[in-house]
């Protein structure tokens, strides 16, 4: 069973931009993006400060994120690095399985990762996650470089919002037709 220990707040700060963005499209009604809660089980509590210091996932998360652009399904992951190289083990294959599920009802499925040495945020598009992906479970790396990423799909704050991804979103969609 998976458990939680409290190693600090692993990932908050590219979550908080994201949720605060999230917060800008649906105050503009341009996305309605909902962060996905893990459901966990506490095991134990620090009796003053009432937090949760060690508690067990009760299930395997699916994604982050989940919601609508202008109508279009739209769910992604945040992941933080912190060096130039993302190891393929951050993302787990029920992730993996979701996210492919997902883009097989229509619907659009990518990563938003943080390079936080780089103070970096880039959209990894779902069909370049699964060329990295097919390429370890081929024998290949088991990750990916920073030098492989499409040089398009960095996202640089813009108007007041942190993550802009709705651009990336379209640069996306045009991609695939």
């Amino acid at each position: 069973m998976a458990t939680w220990n409290s190693r600090g707040l692993r990932g908050s700060t590219l979550e908080e931009f994201i949720n605060l963005t999230n917060e800008k499209y649906a105050e503009h009604r341009l996305a309605l993006i909902q962060k996905v809660p893990t459901p966990i089980t506490p095991v134990r509590i620090d009796k003053d400060s009432r937090h949760i210091t060690l508690a067990y996932f009760e299930q395997k998360s699916t994604v982050d994120y989940i919601g609508a652009v202008q109508g279009i399904p739209v769910c992604f992951d945040a992941k933080e690095c912190h060096t130039d190289t993302f190891p393929l083990q951050n993302i787990h294959p029920h992730q993996i399985d979701f996210m492919e599920q997902f883009e097989g009802q229509q619907g659009i499925s990518f990563l938003i990762i943080f390079y936080s040495h780089r103070n970096e945020f880039y959209y990894l598009r779902h069909n370049k996650l699964m060329e990295f992906w097919n390429r370890a479970k081929e024998g290949g790396r088991k990750s990916f470089r920073y030098e492989e990423l499409e040089p398009e799909y960095f996202i640089s704050s813009k108007g007041g919002i942190l993550v802009p991804y709705l651009d990336m979103i379209q640069q996306d969609l045009e991609k695939r037709s």
